[in-house]
This record gives structure tokens, sequence and C-alpha cells, in this order.
């Protein structure tokens, strides 16, 4: 007995059944960025480990990790602020002047470590209230009233200093950047911390689905009886206590708290990991595993081509091409497949 033939007719059909199911599952890949920078990181840590034989050795992957943990809880911060359609340019020049105030508390006028870490946080919550102030009782642009806070930082920064790091901190800075748990950085295990909580917050809270709201429409927010304005000062206070945390990590790793730290550009790379890891810079959506996934191929793409030994300047451009190209990804997903963004 022959085995039966198909025709194209009768083909037809399953052509045109697996046509949906590709287009679907299109769809879905197209509507969770996420996944798309999680495949990112994947083949950016093998291209680097073949390309360059010491990139995936223990030393360099710690190093990694005290990298990914100062600018990706910056990052965390940032998305709490762009998701309400914000902006947050101060957070790497409080950074950097918490970790001046922190040594400045600790080695010139002999407070306690832990009190001088504590102070500090809690002057950058207040930096971050004033934020929000501005912005919900005056209606001062984000844009405007954080690059003012940034550049006052750099001053006081500098003019706390006299431009001249602080020496003699407590070894408790030290112990809290250059300390292990296993093999894995402490400031490693705080980013880990850190993105496990903002993600409860965010995704499992109440509070945090009305950021999202907030975010996508702040009227209808309004209407809906979420308190906007409260929502919007939280993101601004939880951004600025975030920079001030990851200054004191900084001064740790250093060994000096040093003003020029200000001007090093952490925020225009905590904006890109936001952006990169699927936030959308119109507010109201964006996932802490993006975000964090973001500030991972960030790190992978800058260590690798250092691993490579590729000039530095070329790494900031390659953080802006692989930004631009995040952007132009997510304004074609929006165009092309219904996604609902603005």
């Amino acid at each position: 007995m022959s085995a039966p033939t198909l025709t194209p007719a009768d083909a037809a059909p399953d052509a045109e059944s697996a046509r949906p199911q590709s287009s679907s599952l299109l769809r879905k890949l197209a509507a969770t960025p996420e996944a798309g920078v999680v495949l990112a990181c994947v083949v950016a840590f093998i291209v680097f480990s073949i390309a360059a034989p010491t990139y995936h050795n223990t030393d360099n992957l710690q190093v990694m990790g005290r990298d990914l943990a100062e600018f990706g809880i910056l990052a965390i911060g940032e998305s709490f602020v762009i998701l309400t359609g914000g902006i947050d340019l101060s957070v790497g020049g409080l950074a950097g002047l918490a970790g001046v105030l922190a040594g400045w508390f600790n080695a010139t006028h002999g407070m306690p470590a832990p009190l001088a870490i504590v102070l500090t946080l809690a002057i950058c919550a207040g930096v971050g209230y004033w934020h929000g102030t501005m912005v919900n009782r005056l209606n001062v642009p984000p844009f405007v009233i954080t690059l003012v806070t940034f550049t006052i930082c750099k001053g006081l920064a500098l003019s706390i200093t006299s431009g001249t790091p602080i020496t003699g901190l407590s070894n408790v800075f030290g112990d809290l950047s250059l300390y292990y748990i296993g093999s894995v950085p402490i400031p490693a295990v705080i980013f880990l911390v850190v993105a496990v909580v903002a993600w409860f917050a965010l995704e499992r809270t109440y509070a945090g689905r009305q950021i999202y709201a907030v975010g996508g429409n702040p009227e209808a927010a309004r209407l809906a009886g979420i308190p906007v304005r409260k929502r919007i000062t939280t993101t601004y206070m939880v951004s600025s206590t975030l920079a001030g945390l990851v200054g004191i990590l900084i001064i740790g790793r250093l060994g000096v708290a040093d003003p020029s730290v200000s001007a090093s550009g952490y925020e225009l790379t905590a904006i890109a990991a936001a952006v990169v890891g699927g936030v959308s810079l119109f507010g109201g959506e964006g996932r802490i595993v993006g975000i964090a996934a973001g500030a991972i191929l960030l790190e992978f793409i800058s260590n690798g081509l250092l691993a490579m030994n590729v000039n530095e300047y070329y790494q900031t451009v390659a953080q802006g091409v692989v930004l631009g190209v995040a952007i132009l990804a997510d304004r074609i997903r929006a165009k092309y497949f219904g996604a609902s963004r603005k």
C-alpha cells in the first residue's frame, strides 16, 4: 500500500495556520523587550568570552560585579522617576556629593561611619523630596530642577573638599565595597537586594501599580483617586536615596572621597541602562527585570571592549550606539506591533 500524497491544496491550510502562530509568537516577543535584552546579555557574554580569554575569569567577573552595582543601582532609582514620565539628571552629581559628605562627616568631623552613612542618605532623601515638591507644587520641569541640583552638587563637592580628595576614611566604607560573600562582591549582593525590593515594590504592591498609572495617564490617575503628587515625590526620593547609596559604595572602593566623581557621567549611564532595559521615556512602562538586564548588558559591553584593548573613547561611542538602537527598537515595536507606548 502506497503512502498518501499531499497536494498543494492539502498543504495550504497547514501553511496558513503556521503563519498566524509565527506572527503571534513574534508579537509576544515584541511585547516583552526584557526577553530581547536578556538574550543580548547572553550573546554578548559568549562573544566577549571567545574574543578575550580573560573576560570570564573570576577576577574580571568580580570587577564587573562592582561596576554593575554602581550604575545598576542608579539605573533602578532613575527608572522610578522615568516611570512617572519624569527624568532625574542629578543622580551622578548627587552620588559624588554623597560620597564627599559621608567622608567629610566621618574623617573631618569624627562622626562614626554608620551614623555618617545614615545622615548622608537622609540628606539625599531630602533632596529627592525637594525635587518632588518643585515638580508638583510649582510645575518646574523635572529636566530643569534636577539639572540645577546636578550643578549645585558638583559645586558643593568641590567647595567642601577644595578639590582635594578626603582621606582617612573608616574601614567600614571599605568593608562595604571590597569584601565578599563567598566569591561575590558585597556591592553586587546589594544590587541584587535593591533589584528584588524594587521589583516587589513596583509589581506586587498597590503603590507600585499606582506609579505605573501616574506615568501612563496622570489626569486619569488623579480622577481615579490616586495621590499623584505623593507618588511622584516618592519616586524622586527613591532615586536620590539610591544615588546616595552608590556614592557611599564608590568612596569605599576608592578609599577616598573624591569630588571628581560628581562629573563622571553616571547619570547618562543610568538613563541608558533604563532605556535599554525597556523603560519608556514617556512613562508608564518598564520592568525591573529589564532594567537590571539593561545595566548588565552595558557592563558586559563596556568591560568586553576593555578586555579587547579597545580605546576607552570608543567605549562611550558604543554605549551611545546601544542606547540609540534601543530607542529605535522601542519606536519600531510601538509602531508595527501595536505596543501601548505613546
